[in-house]
């Protein structure tokens, strides 16, 4: 089916879309300027700064309070759907107001935007400032370019905004916050599974899986049938530098801390040496290696490789003796009690981290191997419920940009639009 379609100076929409200017649709007002002649009084109000505004969600636990006047609480008391539209820093950044603190207000970093009657769905228009400012670049150049880069209220109010017929914007918003609350849902199941997964680790580092008496050691109670060995007895930390513009190094992946995710181990945007055109301070590793970063604060940063390669040397390249299997080592590294372990030996001087005497000294609590297998099998499992959660939500996010760009462009229709989850 053939729709009519109108030129703007945002680009080509259907005819059945009104192009108005943000004042057009919505009632604009900026909060009270934030100063310490302004927080002095009886009146002591919560109010909203930029830093609690994020894109289409508000951040509550940390607000700050001021005094307003009875005049200043009736005039600038946020109502439900009130849209909240950064004035300074990432200008722009927009979310809607659901009276989630009674009485609150809002500072002049902030613009509240109302909707004027039945033009405008807030929703849909948390959504469409999202896209031009985010997405699209709309409305890039538009704020006052000064040495802060700000947007007036006399230049929000001009803004072009696109707006289909009310029931249609409806739509577009129902279909986008559908997709937000999916992506939602990832992030508590990934939280979940990282809280799970510390509170898993603790007990298993130091109660074990088989329900033993404990005993007291020099690292405190542990398991009666495990040993406490020391670092440098157990565990081998690889010398010798190797020269990264030599073969086969050159054509070989580096692994800095930069390419390890903290508390994860996955390894992400690696290249070669000779890509990375690195002269020196490399170690040699193998995939029988775990490597560790040495320098604080990147002592959460642990990683299994499962190929050969180089590392800087701010890492150790360490191999079990024979105590450990690999991948107990690699969570038993990650575990609290071996961080702060390594936190309290590490250098003062230049640039903080763990030499290779002070780390040999450490002592670790070790299991039978059989017991290891099981107990890195089941942190293994919560990494693996949080890695789903994580390419799951990554997918939808995917698909929320999409969907944001192709709605707010009419380039797909509401009556089109079909979304599987």
């Amino acid at each position: 089916m053939n729709i009519e379609r109108q030129q703007s100076e945002i680009g080509e929409y259907p005819k059945t879309w009104s192009i108005n200017r943000v004042d057009a649709a919505f009632d604009i007002q900026q909060g009270k300027q934030v100063s310490k002649r302004n927080r002095d009084g009886e009146h002591q109000r919560p109010f909203l700064r930029t830093k609690n505004v994020f894109w289409n969600r508000l951040e509550l636990s940390d607000l700050d309070e001021m005094h307003f006047s009875e005049a200043e609480q009736k005039r600038l008391e946020l109502k439900a759907n009130d849209l909240l539209v950064c004035e300074g820093g990432s200008i722009g950044r927009t979310a809607l107001w659901k009276n989630d603190v009674d009485g609150c207000l809002y500072q002049n970093h902030l613009h509240r935007l109302r909707a004027k009657g039945d033009i405008a769905d807030p929703q849909f228009g948390v959504y469409w400032l999202w896209y031009a400012f985010e997405v699209g670049k709309l409305y890039f150049g538009r704020g006052n370019v000064t040495t802060i880069p700000n947007l007036s209220q006399s230049k929000l109010a001009e803004l072009p905004i696109p707006l289909p017929p009310l029931p249609e914007q409806k739509k577009i918003a129902h279909i986008l916050s559908t997709v937000q609350r999916a992506i939602e849902a990832q992030e508590r199941i990934i939280q979940t599974t990282t809280e799970l997964k510390k509170a898993l680790m603790h007990k298993l580092f130091t109660e074990g899986l088989r329900g033993e008496p404990q005993k007291q050691t020099e690292i405190g109670l542990v398991p009666e049938s495990w040993e406490v060995v020391r670092f440098e007895d157990s565990v081998s930390i690889k010398n010798g530098q190797v020269d990264p513009r030599m073969e086969p190094f050159a054509d070989m992946l580096h692994v800095g801390s930069e390419n390890i995710q903290s508390d994860t181990g996955r390894l992400i945007n690696l290249q070669t040496n000779a890509d990375l055109k690195i002269s020196s301070g490399n170690y040699h590793f193998t995939p029988e290696d775990v490597l560790y970063s040495k320098i604080r604060p990147y002592l959460n940063k642990v990683a299994l490789p499962d190929f050969e390669g180089t590392c800087s040397a701010d890492m150790y390249p360490l191999r079990s003796n024979s105590h450990f299997i690999r991948e107990f080592l690699f969570y038993y590294l990650l575990s609290d009690g071996f961080k702060n372990a390594a936190i309290s030996f590490q250098d003062r001087t230049g640039i903080p981290k763990i030499n290779r005497m002070q780390l040999g000294s450490i002592e670790l609590a070790c299991p039978s191997k059989e017991e290891q297998s099981e107990i890195a099998a089941n942190i293994a499992i919560c990494d693996e419920k949080r890695d789903a959660a994580q390419r799951r939500r990554d997918s939808l996010q995917d698909l929320f940009r999409t969907l944001l760009h192709e709605l707010m462009t009419a380039k797909t229709r509401v009556q089109s639009a079909a979304i599987e989850f």
